[in-house]
């Protein structure tokens, strides 16, 4: 099939304003690199400013930065009310920002535990609240991106597959009450993603051992760029999925079955890796052995400051 024309396939986002969750770096960093690129004026809101500058720099003048904690109303409506001033409205939310740390339920941190669920799925609705207002007023599209985790809940990721699953459903509600204001509502599953945060995670002493053992295509890790080109054409589209590879979607046809196959597969691997765990923390303490990614310590670090 011929490649659809420039002016097509940018008609949704040139001149339109997208405001991007934890921009910093990773996913969010790219996207706004590229929808810039595309003519839209991109807003990055996220919690390491320093990083989250020079992203804004390398873009130019259609891209400014704030800095606002997800988990916190009064700072993203500080954020937004500045993204609405500077730009003058929002067209586009990708609620973007999302955090993972490492344990099993009877030893992870507990804090550690809760706060993924505060950012990962809280974060979202907080972002969306705040945003939809002025997303109403465009009649623009909301993105959140969720996870093959909510499809594929493995061991050590309790919270993580959670609350991504808490995204997906919390989108599809949501999509059911503002079609009729001229709202669309995505929901994004990328599978494993060359970041920062599947970085630390598998530099992890236990849990990469136990998400490197992950057999077949589950268990790969995709290139940063395949996941900014599929997201860029399902923005563009204002797609309601966008599966990252494509074959993530055909896992979901299987969703029923996965539990049981998953729990066959960890018979093998978890035991080892739950002594692993215990050890790690003991020599470690659980909040450090829980942290992964720069996002992670991030979202830590502005926890501990409230």
């Amino acid at each position: 099939m011929a490649s659809l024309p420039t002016w097509w396939t940018t008609r949704n986002v040139r001149n339109k304003v997208v405001l991007i969750t934890g921009a910093a770096r990773g996913i969010g960093a790219g996207l706004a690199e590229r929808l810039a690129a595309d003519g839209a004026k991109v807003a990055l809101v996220g919690l390491e400013a320093e990083e989250q500058q020079r992203v804004a720099d390398r873009i130019g003048p259609a891209a400014r930065s704030w800095q606002a904690d997800v988990t916190d109303w009064k700072a993203l409506q500080t954020a937004v009310e500045g993204v609405v001033d500077h730009f003058g409205g929002i067209d586009v939310v990708i609620a973007n920002a999302g955090i993972a740390t490492t344990g099993f339920v009877r030893s992870v941190d507990p804090e550690a535990f809760e706060r993924v669920i505060e950012v990962d799925l809280l974060g979202v609705w907080r972002t969306f609240r705040v945003a939809l207002p002025h997303v109403l007023e465009r009649r623009g599209y909301l993105l959140a991106i969720s996870s093959l985790a909510a499809i594929t809940h493995a061991p050590g990721m309790a919270n993580y597959a959670a609350a991504k699953a808490g995204v997906e459903a919390f989108c599809n509600s949501l999509r059911a009450e503002v079609a009729h204001l001229g709202v669309k509502v995505g929901v994004a599953h990328p599978t494993w993603i060359r970041t920062d945060l599947v970085e630390s995670a598998d530099a992890h002493p236990v849990f990469g051992k136990l998400r490197n053992s992950m057999p077949g295509p589950i268990g790969r890790t995709y290139p940063l760029e395949v996941a900014l080109r599929d997201l860029q054409n399902g923005i563009r589209r204002r797609a309601r999925t966008i599966h990252v590879p494509r074959w993530v979607g055909a896992v979901k046809l299987f969703r029923a079955f996965l539990p049981p196959v998953i729990e066959l597969g960890s018979r093998s691997r978890v035991p080892a890796a739950d002594r692993a765990a215990l050890a790690d923390i003991a020599h470690r303490g659980a909040r450090e052995a829980s942290i992964t990614g720069h996002g992670g310590r991030a979202a830590a670090e502005s926890s501990a400051r409230k």
